[in-house]
C-alpha cells in the first residue's frame, strides 16, 4: 500500500485540514493517509484545546486512515526537533510521501533538499543566540536561495525539508497550498477559519459560530476546553515555591531565564501578563511558552535525554479499515515497533513511555478523562 504521511496537531481539526487530506490523497495517489499527531501538548507550548483521543476521532472521521501519537518529547520542541522526530516516525512507518500545508507552495524545496540540506550542519545557522531561529533561517535562505520566509507554516515546511534530507530514504515532499485563511489569521471566510480563530471562538463559548468551520458534529468537543488559563495557577505556584537556582534543571532553562521567570512571576496575575513581562527580542513567544510548559510539568533536560535515547514504541491512537490493513502490512514486514495500548511496564517511571504518562496526568486531572492505561484505541468502520 502506498502511504502518504501528514504531521499535524489538529488543534482543533477543521475544514482546512479535511481539504488538505483530500488533496494529499489525490496528488500522492495514496492508498492510506497516515497522520502523526501531537498528543496533549502542542509545538507552540500549550495544552491542546481537547485531548488527543477527541482530536484523533475528528481526523479519522474526516480523511485520515491511521493516527499515530507524536510523543511529548517531540511534540513540544522547537521546529527543527519537532520536524526531525516526526519525520523519523513517518520513515519508520514506510511512508513514501510527506504532505504539508504552506501559504506558498512555489518555494524551492527541491534545491534546498538536494543541494543545500545534505551539506548543512545545524550550528552553521543557529549559533547566534541574539537572533531567533526563524531569523537565522531567513538570513541563511536569502544567502543561498535568494528567498525569505514570512509565514509560520513556511518555517515548519523548511524544517521538514531539512529533516527529510537527513533520512537514509527521504520522502517525496508534497506542499499543499492553504486555502481560505492563513495560519493564525483571526479573519474567516464562509467555510474556513484558522485553528487559532476557532480556539478563540470555542473558549468564548460561541459554538454556533464554530459549526461552519468544522466538518463534524460539535458533540466531539468535550465540556472541558483547555488553555493556558487552566495551567497558569500551577506555573504561578511552581515559580513561587522555587528559587531561581532550583529551576536550572528544567529543559531549555538557560541564559539566565530562570531569574527572569522567577522575577516576573512576582509581578504577574495571569499568564498573558507573565508572558509579556518575560518577552524580549531574543526569545519568541513560542520558545517562552514551551519553557513555561516544561516548568509546569517539571520536565528536565535529563527527562528529554532519557526519552530520546530509549527505543520509543510508536503508539497507535486509532484507525479505520484501511488503516487497519496498513497496520497488518507493517507488522507483517516488522517495519516498526507499534503498540496499541500502554502497559504498566511501558508506563512506569523508567519505562519508555514513562515521561508521556507523567505529563498526561495533568490533563487527566483537569479533564477527568484517562489518557493512557485504560483508554481503548479508536476503531472507525
Amino acid at each position: 500500500m502506498k502511504a502518504c504521511g501528514v504531521i499535524a496537531e489538529y488543534n482543533p481539526f477543521h475544514n482546512g485540514h479535511a481539504y488538505q487530506l483530500t488533496q494529499a490523497r489525490e496528488k500522492a495517489h495514496a492508498d492510506v493517509m497516515v497522520v502523526v499527531m501531537s498528543g496533549n501538548y502542542v509545538q507552540r507550548g500549550e495544552p491542546a484545546i481537547v485531548d488527543k483521543w477527541q482530536r484523533a476521532r475528528m481526523a479519522l472521521t474526516n480523511g485520515a486512515d491511521l493516527v499515530i501519537e507524536l510523543p511529548f518529547a517531540i511534540s513540544s520542541q522547537p521546529a527543527d526537533r519537532f520536524a526531525a522526530g516526526a519525520l523519523q516516525i513517518l520513515d519508520a512507518l514506510n511512508c513514501q510521501t510527506l504532505a504539508f500545508g504552506v501559504e506558498k507552495s512555489e518555494f524551492d524545496y527541491k534545491t534546498l533538499l538536494n543541494e543545500i540540506a545534505p551539506k548543512l550542519k545545524r550550528p552553521q545557522f543557529t549559533v547566534n543566540y541574539t537572533k531567533t531561529y526563524a531569523t537565522q533561517w531567513n538570513d541563511f535562505l536569502e544567502e543561498k536561495l535568494g528567498q525569505r520566509i514570512e509565514k509560520p507554516n513556511q518555517l515548519l515546511a523548511l524544517s521538514y525539508a531539512y529533516a527529510n534530507a537527513q533520512l537514509d530514504r527521504p520522502l517525496e515532499l508534497l506542499p499543499i497550498t492553504r486555502i481560505g485563511v492563513a495560519h493564525d489569521d483571526l479573519n474567516s471566510t464562509a467555510s474556513y477559519a484558522s485553528a487559532t480563530a476557532i480556539r478563540q471562538l470555542l473558549l468564548a463559548g460561541e459554538m454556533e459560530s464554530v459549526a461552519r468551520f468544522v466538518p463534524y458534529d460539535l458533540s466531539l468537543f468535550s465540556d472541558k476546553l483547555l488553555s493556558w488559563q487552566d495551567l497558569w495557577p500551577y506555573l504561578h505556584y511552581a515559580l513561587n515555591v522555587s528559587w531561581p537556582q532550583e529551576l536550572t534543571p528544567i529543559y531549555q532553562m538557560s541564559e539566565g531565564l530562570e531569574y527572569r521567570f522567577w522575577q516576573q512571576n512576582q509581578k504577574s496575575t495571569d499568564f498573558d501578563q507573565f508572558l509579556q513581562l518575560v518577552k524580549s527580542k531574543r526569545y519568541t513567544y513560542a520558545r517562552l511558552r514551551r519553557l513555561a510548559l516544561y516548568t509546569v510539568l517539571q520536565v528536565t533536560a535529563a527527562d528529554i535525554t532519557a526519552a530520546s535515547t530509549v527505543d520509543q514504541p510508536i503508539r497507535v491512537l486509532g484507525f479505520n479499515s484501511v488503516g487497519q490493513a496498513y497496520l497488518r502490512e507493517l507488522r507483517k514486514n516488522n517495519a516498526a515497533h507499534l503498540i496499541t495500548k500502554v502497559t504498566a511496564d511501558l508506563g512506569k517511571p523508567s519505562g519508555s513511555l514513562g515521561l508521556q504518562v507523567r505529563v498526561d496526568r495533568l490533563i487527566e486531572q483537569l479533564t477527568g478523562v484517562e489518557q493512557n492505561f485504560r483508554q481503548h484505541i479508536i476503531m472507525i468502520k
